[in-house]
């Protein structure tokens, strides 16, 4: 198994800029809000439809599938967009509209690669859904593999319409975790495990993370700075060299990629270059041409007609 997924994630990094930190800048991805709601409590996460935010969790609006659709024949356009993503505002996993997008996408642009993002929660019951829709990559994020440590992130999940609390919550989310993993590893899709790095709670455990990760068949990790927020508004961002400890410490398990930005959900072009990384709430440039040719327009006849005046 672990020579076939080296295969696979071989070639997915050839193109994938949240893969591999030598595409970062040279090929995009369109992030598709189509997933608003969600089935855990993380107490560091505040989901919010805004244009100002810049991090995961935010969109300045929430498309329908047929849109998203729509939206990705426009981006792919405009510039070298590779690969598409279903990343929230929600869990992918918990929007049926996720599937009905990568069902749709498939006919419309079958040489994308596809992917999404997820807590993780539904993995086992959707992971051949997920392989039959040819999605390529999933990125699961898991922040502890201690119920200890974890009940302290976690206020609750929603699972098969019953609502658990503490620990109870957090065990089968933990179970969900790992057994999605390994399961879409074995059925050849390509996984990227995220873990969020907040000081003080998980820390030195995010190593442990990476060890069980690997034996499921993860690819590649990411290690993220917390944004404090929420119920842990109070807690501190890790610091670089705090960031670099761990992000070193995983990578005599795992590969890490150190490029990420942390992007909202609505998120298009390429990551790595400011001028050509965009969102949907963003006014596109061609907007603001428009209205300078206009003011110097204006500016330019009134000139003249003064000048007429004058003279």
């Amino acid at each position: 198994m672990e020579e076939r997924n080296g295969s696979r994630f071989a070639h997915v990094t050839k193109a994938h800029p949240c893969f591999n930190e030598k595409m970062h800048d040279k090929v995009g991805r369109a992030h598709v809000p189509i997933a608003p709601k969600c089935n855990i409590y993380c107490n560091f996460c505040t989901r919010d439809i805004n244009q100002d935010e810049n991090r995961p969790g935010v969109a300045s609006c929430v498309m329908n599938a047929d849109d998203a659709v729509e939206h990705v024949e426009e981006v792919t356009k405009e510039g070298p967009i590779a690969v598409v993503g279903v990343a929230g505002p929600g869990d992918s996993l918990a929007n049926e509209a996720t599937f009905e997008f990568f069902e749709k996408l498939d006919k419309a642009n079958p040489d994308l690669i596809k992917c999404m993002s997820t807590n993780g929660l539904l993995l086992p019951d959707y992971a051949e859904k997920l392989a039959e829709l040819g999605v390529n990559t999933v990125t699961v994020t898991v922040n502890a593999i201690d119920p200890e440590i974890a009940k302290d992130i976690y206020t609750f999940i929603n699972y098969k319409d019953k609502v658990y609390k503490g620990k109870e919550a957090v065990e089968i989310l933990i179970k969900n975790q790992l057994e999605g993993i390994e399961k879409l590893a074995n059925l050849g899709v390509v996984i990227k495990v995220n873990s969020v790095l907040i000081p003080g709670l998980n820390d030195e455990h995010i190593v442990e993370i990476a060890k069980e990760v690997k034996k499921r068949g993860a690819s590649l990790m990411n290690v993220l700075p917390l944004i404090p927020l929420n119920k842990m508004k109070d807690f501190s961002r890790p610091g670089c060299a705090e960031i670099e400890k761990v992000r070193d410490e995983v990578e005599e398990i795992l590969p890490v990629f150190r490029a990420c930005t942390q992007c909202r959900a609505d998120a298009y072009g390429i990551p790595g270059k400011k001028s050509e990384d965009k969102h949907l709430g963003m006014t596109p440039a061609s907007h603001y041409w428009y209205w300078i040719i206009w003011d110097l327009t204006i500016l330019f006849v009134f000139s003249t007609f003064f000048f007429n005046i004058i003279i």
